[in-house]
């Protein structure tokens, strides 16, 4: 990978593999600790390493995508996966090598649409019209049971990873990642008036009722393609990813 340099495996020290734009203090930290640096991308070092290093949201994400068997450590990531600032990447690389920390759990869930389209996200799945300020109507189920149906530019389900983003932004509250519900929350709704639902992260449901616009379908940071009037976009956990949590760890409620 450009900008990476990955000497050869030599010792007995773990490796930890690093992820995200080219990072020599990460890499320096991982040495430094006893660890083996192995730069690269997202499902090569996770399935060659101990423990990851994830740099920045894009990086963590991509990991993520990759259900990794091992625990990631977020570096400079936000506060929905408790990550550590890059002023404290030394004294969490360390204990991150040494085997101190706990471990949080996150759902990675899975975003259908027929048989023809499907994504992985961490932190939100979303519909939106293509074109800005352009209202449809949604209607959302949970378990079977309709939740809800309105008119908005769009709506978003977000994980507890999730819940402090774009979710929070539009209005919707942070959750633990123990609290087992994903957030739904309408974005830019015709109504003033209207409610944000949390629901058991289990299986949720979105469906354009009636579309004035193109809708897309969005799982994290990446638009995955179309949706027709009337498919169904089924939500459902896939698989999960372990974040170490050292003690420089964010809560994903502090600001």
């Amino acid at each position: 990978m450009p900008g990476h340099s990955n000497p050869p495996v030599m010792g007995d020290g773990p490796v930890v593999g690093v992820v995200g734009p080219p990072e020599a203090d990460v890499e320096r930290a991982v040495r430094e600790a006893g660890g083996l640096p192995r730069a690269g991308p997202a499902t090569t070092v996770s399935a060659e390493s101990d423990s990851v290093v994830a740099v920045g949201e894009p990086a963590v994400l991509s990991v993520a995508r990759a259900t990794p068997d091992v625990p990631v450590l977020p570096v400079a990531a936000g506060r929905g996966v408790r990550s550590v600032s890059r002023g404290d990447v030394d004294e969490a690389v360390a204990a991150l090598v040494d085997g101190e920390f706990a471990t949080e759990t996150h759902p990675v869930v899975g975003a259908g649409v027929a048989d023809r389209t499907s994504a992985r996200a961490l932190q939100d799945v979303m519909l939106a019209s293509a074109e800005p300020a352009q209202i449809s109507e949604y209607t959302v189920r949970a378990g079977g049971e309709r939740v809800a149906r309105f008119r908005a530019d769009g709506v978003v389900v977000a994980t507890p990873a999730g819940s402090p983003g774009y979710a929070r932004a539009t209005g919707g509250p942070v959750v633990p990642p123990e609290a087992g519900v994903a957030t739904v929350v309408p974005v830019s709704p015709f109504s003033t008036d209207i409610d944000h639902w949390a629901v058991p992260l289990s299986e949720v449901t979105l469906a354009i009722e009636r579309d004035e616009t193109d809708v897309q379908l969005v799982a994290d940071d990446r638009v995955v393609g179309p949706v027709d009037r009337e498919e169904l976009v089924r939500i459902t956990p896939t698989a999960h990813v372990e974040f170490a949590v050292v003690p420089a760890s964010r809560s994903c409620f502090e600001r």
